[in-house]
């Protein structure tokens, strides 16, 4: 009989209205899978409340984070610092963010993006909280805005999908990294099979970022192409043959990363 895997999704967006209509089934699959806790990202202030009620309502199971992605900077005041500091109270905020950069979209003008950035990574120093972090097609502007503080928290790229030289400066800050599975995807992901093997055991974990994402490798595919956090393991596999590694010494590494860098019991 093998031996049960316990993992940390740590970046699940189980706010999103995908999930409006079946959450407890989902997170009683994600149980099942072995998914032991799981981190609900906060998008904006509005989407961080609701993710500190939704662990506030699953609380053997589910953490929060509270931030604004730089999708939605422009949206930002005077008031949002202050709200998130208050939100970051609460002992079930285990983070900052998501915050960072995102020059492929482009929702907010990068003006916005960087100074709303730059104001969470204050507060994630003042507060002595783990960051989580955003980036895409900004690399160069993001680590600019990260190498101002020569005191950072523990903080770890999101969803890593660039390149090699992406990786190993977010590595020289000492940034942790998230892979999701885009590792899965055929079209645009490959290259991280071979990058993978470059981020030390002590700095990687996993997660679904639900329901975007869907594993496109996955048969059948799954009911509405969404993701969900019982499909974590899909990703250990993924992450377990491209790293030589067996599923229950990965799993026990990422595994206890997640659990040191959150702060979780």
């Amino acid at each position: 009989m093998q031996p049960r895997i316990s993992l940390v999704d740590i970046g699940a967006n189980l706010t999103h209205p995908a999930f409006h209509g079946d959450l407890p089934e989902v997170l009683a699959r994600a149980h099942a899978a072995g998914v032991a806790a799981i981190v609900v990202t906060g998008t904006s202030v509005a989407e961080s409340m609701h993710a500190l009620k939704t662990a506030k309502d699953h609380p053997n199971l589910l953490h929060a984070t509270a931030g604004v992605h730089p999708h939605h900077a422009s949206e930002c005041d005077a008031s949002t610092i202050p709200a998130l500091r208050v939100l970051a109270q609460q002992p079930q905020v285990v983070a900052i963010g998501e915050c960072g950069l995102d020059f492929n979209r482009n929702y907010s003008p990068h003006p916005d993006q960087e100074k709303w950035f730059a104001a969470q990574v204050e507060l994630a120093c003042e507060m002595r909280k783990p960051l989580f972090l955003h980036s895409r097609d900004a690399k160069e502007k993001f680590i600019e805005v990260l190498k101002r503080y020569k005191s950072l928290p523990p903080a770890v790229a999101h969803c890593f999908t660039g390149d090699k030289a992406e990786l190993h400066a977010c590595l020289d800050l000492g940034l942790y990294i998230g892979i999701t599975c885009w590792i899965c995807d055929e079209r645009r992901g490959t290259h991280l099979v071979q990058l993978v093997r470059d981020i030390p055991a002590d700095r990687l974990m996993l997660e679904t970022d639900s329901p975007y994402l869907t594993p496109r490798d996955m048969r059948p595919q799954p009911k509405a192409r969404r993701n969900e956090p019982s499909f974590l393991p899909h990703i250990l596999r993924a992450v377990a043959r491209a790293t030589g590694k067996t599923v229950e010494v990965l799993a026990g590494e990422t595994t206890r990363n997640a659990r040191e860098f959150f702060g979780l019991a």
